[in-house]
């Protein structure tokens, strides 16, 4: 029987355009590869500022590359991926935001090499993924083991991280006060976690950053209420953290009374008195003499009769005291918040040696130290001769926190100065001869990638980068694994020894989280508008 032949069908003769898709991606790639040049430039000791000026007038002097984006008014969707990318990096790591954007820039523009040979995106994607997997692998074999009790070892990695900031000089002060801060609040039952949250930084002009110290206790950015003339310095203080006023009463309901006769007038204002007065015996009576009280919205929270009174009982006042920070101060004093006047009783007070107001630059603080049973929380008075460096002295001191942070929730060392990327790049380039097909052709792509840390860190500090690469991939292939750019002598040398050192979790996290957003970017063949 003669074979039947099948019809042919018309569907795989017909032409599909892809040129759109195309399109699109190379669009996206594009602005994305933009964002990560402009921010390149930062990187490294050597690397430049950006002055960043807003729409409201304020000026922002910085060299964080979290910062930089976040203030930079993003419109293509595909870039504002690297803005997430940079926050991500800041909260899982806190440092190595501007390095994370750098390497998908990098990654993004080997994508398109790879693209425009005709290879599929999905196989792209797989084959990054296979490549950050080992990359993970190679960066934990590069580690060194740290303790924490190995206190010189956190100084050097803090300072590694404040060296590349705009207040780098203040970096001996500013290192051990971050490792010191971070130690004092781990919690002996959760070695692992720390929460930044238990450390707060109180901004204060005036001085310079060399005054900036480190307080076992609480600090106040604001002055004493001392309108009757009240004490402005108290030993052996029995403190209360107050979330009532001590004013006489409103009506719950808007209304208004009509008072015809002078002697209703007098006793109106002697119930107000006595009023007042009944609080203020209810709190002295506990032995209290120093009140924080919480900042009221529907009333005042103190009048000027009731800071009379509480003057006279010499009690300490300090108001306007913010509703977020009262977790902070009940944890740090070991008290509880007062709720209402009724439950004022002693066992909620908290007790300190000292608490005094203190002179500084053209203002007031309040300082309460010796704190009986305080918590496990520490306070950084930070300094600065004017906002901008202020502001970007407490930006850098909060990477310095984090750097330690990651050091005490995964314990190992990593050499810096574009030491571990080059490794990868070396040990990548040589498992890729070993896949098979396209797969090799990706992950040579990925390694060749990684050479943009070395490169931009030796071009941003004005050295040839092309001849450095060369050495530094040279020294490596002689198996010198922690060979990397040194940028203060302009040569290449064993980084290890000259103390240039960051934590494996800012390396780990920026190779995956770089590649995620990358993955991410490939499989994006069409953007929808929705007015």
């Amino acid at each position: 029987m003669a074979a039947v032949s099948a019809p042919r069908s018309s569907k795989t003769e017909s032409y599909i355009d892809n040129k759109r898709k195309e399109d699109i991606r190379h669009a996206n790639i594009k602005a994305a590869c933009a964002v990560a040049d402009a921010i390149r430039t930062s990187l490294g000791p050597k690397g430049m500022d950006k002055m960043i000026s807003t729409a409201s007038g304020e000026v922002i002097i910085t060299n964080d590359g979290a910062t930089i984006v976040n203030k930079m008014e993003v419109l293509q969707p595909a870039a504002k991926m690297l803005v997430e990318l940079s926050k991500s990096q800041d909260a899982a790591a806190g440092d190595g935001t501007t390095t994370v954007v750098a390497i998908a820039g990098s990654l993004l523009k080997q994508c398109l090499t790879l693209l425009s040979s005709g290879i599929h995106p999905t196989v792209i994607s797989d084959s990054l993924h296979k490549a950050s997997i080992k990359a993970v692998d190679v960066l934990t074999a590069m580690a060194v083991p740290l303790e924490l009790t190995d206190r010189d070892s956190l100084i050097k990695s803090a300072s590694t991280s404040l060296n590349s900031k705009v207040v780098s000089q203040y970096s001996s002060l500013l290192a051990p006060l971050a490792v010191d801060a971070v130690l004092s609040v781990v919690d002996p039952a959760k070695p692992d976690l720390v929460d930044l949250r238990d450390i707060k930084i109180v901004k204060k002009l005036g001085g310079t950053v060399d005054d900036t110290e480190m307080v076992r206790g609480l600090v106040f950015d604001k002055k004493v209420s001392h309108a009757a003339g009240g004490p402005t310095r108290v030993e052996n203080a029995k403190i209360a953290v107050i979330q009532f006023q001590i004013s006489p009463p409103k009506t719950d309901i808007e209304q208004s009374i009509v008072v015809s006769d002078y002697a209703q007038m007098d006793r109106i204002l002697k119930e107000e008195r006595n009023y007042i007065l009944g609080m203020i015996k209810k709190i002295k009576a506990t032995g209290c003499n120093v009140l924080l009280i919480q900042k009221s919205i529907l009333r005042d929270a103190v009048t000027d009769l009731s800071l009379h009174y509480l003057a006279k009982a010499k009690i300490l006042v300090i108001k306007d005291v913010e509703r977020d920070e009262i977790e902070f101060i009940t944890k740090t004093l070991n008290c509880l918040p007062i709720a209402n006047i009724e439950h004022f009783k002693e066992e909620k007070l908290g007790y300190a040696d000292l608490v005094e107001e203190v002179s500084l630059g053209d203002g007031k603080i309040v300082k309460i130290t010796g704190i009986k049973d305080m918590g496990r929380t520490t306070t950084v008075l930070v300094r600065g001769s004017n906002h901008l460096v202020l502001d970007e002295a407490e930006r850098s001191l909060h990477d310095a926190l984090c750097v330690v942070r990651c050091l005490v929730s995964k314990r190992f060392l990593i050499a810096g100065g574009g030491a571990p990327e080059i490794e990868l790049s070396r040990q990548l380039g040589a498992w890729s001869k070993v896949l098979h097909g396209m797969e090799g052709y990706c992950v040579k792509s990925f390694a060749e990638a990684l050479e943009v840390i070395p490169y931009t860190l030796a071009e941003n500090a004005g050295l040839n980068p092309i001849t450095i690469v060369t050495e530094l991939r040279n020294r490596h292939a002689q198996g010198e694994i922690n060979t990397g750019i040194n940028v203060r002598k302009g040569q290449i040398t064993n980084i290890l020894e000259e103390n240039v050192v960051q934590p494996l979790l800012v390396s780990t996290s920026a190779m995956t989280l770089a590649t995620e957003c990358v993955r991410m970017l490939l499989k994006i063949d069409d953007i929808v508008t929705v007015r």
